[in-house]
């Protein structure tokens, strides 16, 4: 009963406007956000690789309809880029990017975000590192993949994500690897989506999660490049993806975990200690809240365990 709300919520202005300024809620957010500055994300970023966690980061921004703005939202990344850059000591491992394209400008128009990113890739392409897309609700699929095409043909350092939960990401996938371009995050979902596009029960989003990894991970896939992450915290889907690793002598350099910041640390350190690559996503920014809502509509047991913690101290 609470992901549809806290879904709704996530696009409600009023909500937004409210929440943003309770004081409570900005020190929730704390349990998925790094923090609202790049100095905090710097900060976290450090701390995972200490640990021998890698990172990409996500200045936090969406469905931008000013195209002043959506060029300020380039310009972050190409700062945030430029500051990976400088501070250095990466060992091998520099931190990747994720970026939205509604960010970007993609709800003003394809051709403003394609040329937004294609800043933001080059300026990745200069430093060593990598670019990964995030995907949005499903009115936005196909222009992602679109974009992502165009550039992947000029960019090698870019990726995309496709989500389980919808029918046609079965064909996405193969597409994608059919063009030797699939670098794909496989994630769940996590936007209201009606049961004609997207299944709307969880087992089949699993079923479907494990179809879409052994694909990807399967012997045809990797001849031709691909390259997955694997993006949950479920235990069945980790422990699938290690399954079909060891029945088909998967190279450990051809896919790897991602997690969200703040979520299962357990799991995290557990994968990175057994030889996994593990890598955290680190969200920050002011704009956090509708982020922040569709983690609890994720797993609305994260509300209990906020407000636990919130009033313990």
């Amino acid at each position: 009963m609470l992901r549809p709300l806290f879904l709704y919520l996530s696009r409600n202005d009023l909500a937004r406007r409210f929440v943003m300024g309770f004081p409570l809620a900005r020190r929730a957010s704390l349990r998925f956000v790094a923090g609202e500055t790049l100095d905090d994300a710097m900060a976290a970023v450090r701390a995972f690789q200490a640990r021998g966690i890698h990172a990409t980061m996500d200045h936090l921004g969406e469905n931008v309809y000013n195209e002043a703005d959506a060029r300020r939202a380039a310009d972050e990344y190409v700062e945030l880029l430029e500051r990976i850059h400088q501070e250095g000591g990466w060992n091998g491992h520099i931190p990747h990017c994720s970026v939205k394209l509604t960010q970007l400008g993609l709800d003003i128009g394809p051709g403003l975000a394609e040329e937004n990113l294609e800043r933001v890739v080059a300026k990745a392409q200069e430093i060593g590192t990598f670019v990964r897309i995030d995907m949005e609700s499903s009115d936005y699929t196909d222009a992602t993949l679109e974009i992502y095409r165009r550039l992947r043909s000029r960019y090698d350092n870019l990726g995309v994500v496709i989500q389980a939960y919808l029918y046609r990401s079965e064909r996405d996938v193969r597409q994608l690897i059919e063009e030797g371009i699939a670098n794909i995050r496989l994630c769940k979902g996590a936007y209201k989506e009606p049961p004609t596009i997207a299944f709307p029960k969880k087992a089949d989003v699993n079923t479907n999660y494990v179809n879409l990894m052994e694909l990807m991970l399967s012997r045809e896939a990797l001849e031709k490049g691909a390259y997955l992450a694997v993006a949950t915290h479920d235990e069945k889907m980790i422990a699938a993806t290690r399954a079909w690793e060891a029945a088909h002598q998967v190279p450990r350099d051809r896919f790897e975990f991602q997690m969200l910041h703040g979520i299962r640390r357990d799991l995290q350190e557990g994968l990175a200690a057994e030889g996994y690559t593990v890598r955290i996503y680190i969200p920050y920014g002011t704009e956090w809240y509708p982020y922040f809502m569709r983690r609890l509509a994720e797993r609305p047991a994260n509300v209990w365990f906020i407000v636990s913690n919130l009033f313990r101290r």
